[in-house]
């Protein structure tokens, strides 16, 4: 009995010189998450700058994405990306791209831009599952007369409307990405990106949105929205994903605005309600969503 006694202290002693000697380090730390990007950021107009992300085919949508934006920041050299625009194929799951984005930027710590992501059907290179557009801050400026945003329409219109003057970005939407090449020749001196905006290949016209310096706005700043996603298919759904990008926007006058529906008629319905180009797309950030909206306005 006095042994068994003994040894219960003995063994009552460990536990409490145990529980004394505890390393800080091994209680169980809770990681903060990525805060989510911002829906709207605003940059310089004289300042900013516009890259599209090389296409790569190594890895899954996480490891592409993140080459990407490694090839967006060297592009740029480091300075402040103010909005991102994704456009994701493939299977991926596009609601990883803002998250990744968080990361990569929270690691270094650099501000968080805007982010815009749509699924599309297909990419000029097989095997690819995202490219990136971006908008930088440079450090000094580089559009003393501001900025012209044309809205998508057929290349033959764009090339007679910027004549001699080489865009600083055009953005190719088609309906069968076999005519990227084509397309690619006669912006050769653009940052080009060419999407294909669903996975069935129908007969129709490249139409083209461009981003050409000197031009009509001139204000001091622009706010790059996020993508705002509707919920219904009615009047009010797209009436309220209307007003909370006007709330975001702060009232902002808009530049130029995208409509990403997943049907014509869907699309249809939305641009009654406000006047924008409308794009189809394969889907957009959420499975309930029936379309998404983003912008560019001239910031106050």
């Amino acid at each position: 009995m006095r042994y068994r006694i003994v040894a219960l202290t003995l063994l009552t002693m460990t536990i409490v010189w145990a529980a004394k000697k505890k390393n800080p380090d091994d209680v169980t730390q809770t990681l903060e998450l990525p805060k989510d990007p911002p829906m709207v950021a605003a940059g310089e107009t004289s300042r900013l700058v516009f890259q599209v992300s090389p296409l790569s085919n190594k890895g899954l949508l996480s490891q592409q994405t993140r080459d990407a934006l490694k090839a967006i920041l060297k592009a740029n050299g480091g300075t402040r990306v103010v909005h991102i625009r994704a456009f994701v194929a493939g299977s991926g799951d596009l609601r990883r791209v803002p998250q990744i984005v968080s990361e990569v930027f929270t690691e270094k710590k650099m501000e968080l831009p805007s982010v815009s992501v749509v699924q599309v059907g297909a990419l000029p290179m097989e095997g690819a599952q995202v490219v990136l557009e971006a908008a930088s801050e440079a450090k000094r400026q580089v559009n003393p007369e501001g900025l012209t945003f044309i809205e998508a329409e057929s290349a033959e219109a764009l090339l007679a409307r910027v004549g001699s003057t080489a865009p600083l970005r055009v953005t190719c939407f088609v309906s069968d990405i076999a005519t990227a090449s084509r397309v690619a020749t006669r912006f050769p001196a653009a940052s080009l990106n060419v999407v294909q905006t669903q996975r069935a290949a129908a007969p129709a016209a490249p139409q083209c949105e461009a981003i050409v310096r000197d031009g009509s706005v001139r204000a001091a700043k622009l706010a790059f929205t996020g993508t705002q996603v509707a919920f219904g298919t009615d009047d009010r759904a797209a009436r309220v994903a209307f007003e909370r990008l006007d709330r975001e926007m702060s009232a902002g006058d808009v530049v130029i605005g995208h409509i990403y529906a997943l049907s014509p008629a869907i699309g249809e319905m939305a641009r009654k309600i406000r006047s924008m180009a409308v794009l189809p797309v394969e889907g957009v950030a959420s499975i309930d969503g029936s379309f998404a909206v983003d912008a560019i306005a001239a910031s106050k």
